[in-house]
């Protein structure tokens, strides 16, 4: 006789309160019954909620049968084709992974990669902005398990230590620097979409210094950058001041680059006079740098593209995570419910948990990444 294995199911809601237990109660309740239980609790809770965290994660295991519960703070939640800006209230996913290996670890200052985890599956991150290292946490994961994807985000909500925490079952320490788990068993894809379009041409970076790009193909950065921009179509030039950023090129083997090869960094200043720019990244010379423009019908039609191919490679998935930036959102699209629609309209009614983040985390041409204005979309199958 065959043991039938047992099936992988998962479950999310939203709910729009301030602290009330009994909505709670409610939510852990219904996704225990679509799931039978969980091996993950997956909760993004508004800042207001802080004082009733203890009672939020111990309602969760107890009503819900799930043991590990990790989260953060939020001033936005996104749910299966919803998304709820500066509300009060939690965004809520059950993982039911049987037999699963899963590894959770809240990141204090003596943390540091386990490597004895097998190097399949994918990583999240839930991070504090104010107290993680992501760049050193994202470089020891790289080589450590190279090709292994990491999603995820930081907590946003304000920028204190009482608006901005992650959370974890293990403790009610608030003021780690963030919580990792690897899904060893879980095939995870997604969708890294940052929002921009390449303008201009690709250039070679020919003079650096730390962060300042002196030269791309042996002329002034800041030439090349206002040329860029008086080339652009007028209707382009309106939208462009502020909106400009520097794509520099993730990977060199490419014959020719396109939107998604490029780790868009903001552009922090710039001089006329010695040509200079100054940009949020570590150039180096001989990698490929072009100018992006940062609007919403490019960061529109990048999702709905990423998104169709992802379905269109891969299926649907099992369920999605959306961590999406907090300068995204109606603050964009002027719209609400952009991206989770995008999601819904594509993959139809998966469960989908996610929040507006102060930094998004995600792979490109392999390597993860911190990035900022993205989309990025952990799809578990």
């Amino acid at each position: 006789m065959t043991t039938p294995t047992p099936q992988r199911r998962a479950a999310s809601c939203i709910r729009l309160t301030k602290w009330d237990e009994q909505a709670v109660i409610n939510a852990a309740r219904s996704l225990r019954e679509q799931t039978g239980g969980a091996s993950l609790a997956l909760v993004f809770v508004s800042p207001d909620w802080r004082p009733h965290l203890r009672d939020l994660v111990e309602i969760i295991q107890v009503e819900g049968h799930v043991r590990r519960v990790a989260g953060c703070s939020t001033d936005g939640m996104i749910g299966t084709d919803q998304e709820d800006e500066e509300v009060s209230g939690f965004s809520l996913m059950f993982l039911n992974l049987p037999g699963e290996d899963i590894g959770s670890w809240i990141i204090d200052e003596t943390f540091q990669i386990p490597r004895d985890r097998p190097a399949t599956g994918g990583w999240l991150l839930l991070g504090n902005p104010l107290r993680l290292n992501a760049q050193a946490l994202l470089e020891d994961l790289n080589r450590i398990y190279p090709g292994v994807p990491l999603y995820g985000g930081l907590a946003s909500g304000g920028w204190d230590t009482e608006t901005l925490f992650t959370l974890h079952h293990e403790s009610m320490q608030l003021d780690s620097a963030g919580i990792a788990i690897h899904l060893p068993g879980t095939v995870i894809h997604g969708i890294v979409s940052q929002g921009c379009q390449p303008i201009g041409e690709p250039y070679t970076i020919t003079r650096v210094d730390d962060d300042v790009v002196l030269g791309v193909g042996g002329r002034r950065a800041y030439d090349v950058l206002v040329e860029t921009f008086e080339n652009l179509p007028e209707d382009d030039q309106k939208v462009a001041h502020g909106n400009i950023m520097a794509g520099l090129a993730a990977s060199e083997y490419r014959d020719e680059f396109q939107r998604g090869d490029f780790l868009v960094r903001n552009i922090l200043g710039g001089d006329p006079t010695t040509g200079a720019l100054k940009i949020g990244a570590s150039p180096r010379v001989g990698q490929t740098l072009q100018f992006q423009l940062r609007e919403k019908d490019a960061a529109d039609e990048d999702l709905r593209l990423r998104s169709e191919a992802l379905h269109s490679r891969e299926g649907t998935p099992l369920a999605m995570l959306c961590f999406s930036c907090g300068g995204r959102g109606q603050q964009l699209f002027g719209v609400p419910n952009h991206d989770a629609g995008i999601l819904a309209e594509t993959f139809g009614p998966v469960p989908v948990a996610g929040f507006f983040c102060n930094g998004e985390f995600g792979p490109v041409a392999g390597l993860n990444f911190h990035h900022g204005y993205t989309a990025a979309v952990a799809a578990l199958y």
